[in-house]
């Protein structure tokens, strides 16, 4: 039986190095992948599923509006070979429906899907796709970094340009170091408590 799983945790973890990582050792094998990642996380360039060390591969795009299983569904009959796994980064950005429909690739299509992403946001909150895949996957695995205190890091900072601390505004905005910094829950808290 193929599963759905969740990898998840803050930010600057690994989570695109292990997917990359992960789908390789698929695509060595001569096994077709299918790597999926939000429209509008062009960090790395349309379409493109980027690690802080290097690696890079061409993923498909996904929009809130798209059926994944139907989108999946299709490739895997387009007479390209069978699909052996679907990878899905940012896997936070994802709507609840479109978490149902992965879940149905996997047990409906016998395909396994491997999500990543984060778990909360700078406010301390589940996205909406964290919280749907917590909710129902199959298995979850934590990836873990730490904080400046060697602890693990379970929360992120988000920080302005002038490099000081938010505590309001959007919950999606994309960014990488320059914009959030991971920190323990104790830290967090520090910085989130600061005058």
């Amino acid at each position: 039986m193929s599963k759905l799983y969740f990898s998840y945790a803050t930010m600057n973890a690994g989570k695109s190095t292990l997917l990359l990582q992960a789908a390789y050792n698929y695509q060595e094998r001569g096994m077709r992948v299918v790597m999926l990642i939000a429209a509008f996380d062009d960090r790395a360039g349309q379409g493109r599923i980027a690690s802080r060390i290097g690696l890079e591969s061409e993923a498909i795009p996904f929009r809130a509006e798209d059926d994944l299983h139907g989108l999946i569904e299709r490739l895997n009959g387009d007479g390209s070979g069978e699909i052996a796994c679907v990878f899905v980064d940012e896997a936070q950005f994802l709507g609840e429906d479109q978490v149902w429909q992965l879940a149905r690739v996997a047990d409906r299509l016998g395909i396994p899907v491997m999500a990543y992403g984060l778990r909360t946001d700078f406010q301390g909150k589940l996205f909406p796709g964290s919280m749907a895949l917590l909710a129902i996957a199959d298995e979850l695995r934590e990836v873990r970094t730490i904080c400046h205190c060697g602890r693990k890091a379970t929360m992120v900072v988000r920080l302005d340009g002038r490099g000081k601390v938010m505590r309001e505004g959007a919950q999606v905005d994309v960014g990488g170091n320059e914009k959030y910094v991971s920190y323990c829950r104790r830290h967090w808290d520090d910085r989130m408590r600061e005058g």
